[in-house]
């Protein structure tokens, strides 16, 4: 890049950080914030710091929340005896977007026993009924759904799993909402 802008040069690398984000995308950010809306950067900056500080993971769900318990969890209107079953935090942003899903969560980023343990107590605190596993369809995500469902067996528990309107291999957060909630609302028994 060029010579004496070592400051917007960072900012540039910064944004080429990001996911999605190319050089020439990162480019036009950087200069855009810098020539032409300094508020824009400021406040940028601002909400990084606070959301940075601020968000944490809920210890019920493990989704992302700004106190100790997400207030899904927390919400006593929604159904407390289903659970979604979703690989990323991220993924509860789609789904609810979608308005198709009235239950509560639990975020499964990585099969380990302290994961499940914490699962299983969460399916007998809530005495859940029905497990909807909402994650991208893959061979190793079937692989992911018949370990938890071995893991479960011992419980009276229903589980289905989005249907095929969501792309095998394709993340939720590159579904449209249409395709999401027709995934949702057609959800098959497993």
């Amino acid at each position: 890049m060029n010579k004496g802008l070592e400051k917007f040069n960072d900012l540039v690398e910064a944004f080429e950080m990001l996911p999605t984000i190319g050089k020439k995308s990162a480019i036009r950010l950087a200069y855009h914030i810098v020539t032409q809306n300094s508020y824009v950067g400021m406040k940028l900056s601002h909400s990084i710091e606070t959301a940075i500080k601020g968000i944490t993971f809920c210890k019920e769900c493990f989704a992302m929340s700004e106190s100790e318990v997400c207030e899904i969890c927390l919400d006593y209107d929604r159904d407390n005896t289903t659970l979604a079953i979703v690989q990323s935090a991220k993924d509860i942003f789609n789904i609810e977007e979608s308005r198709q899903f009235n239950g509560k969560y639990f975020v499964i980023e990585t099969l380990d026993d302290t994961i499940i343990d914490n699962l299983i107590k969460v399916i007998k605190k809530r005495e859940i009924k029905n497990i909807l596993f909402a994650i991208t369809p893959s061979l190793a995500n079937d692989a992911f759904i018949l370990y938890i469902e071995d893991r479960l067996k011992e419980f009276n528990i229903s589980f289905t799993k989005i249907a095929q309107g969501v792309p095998t291999g394709v993340s939720l957060e590159n579904i449209d909402l249409l395709s999401l909630s027709k995934a949702i609302d057609g959800q098959v028994t497993i």
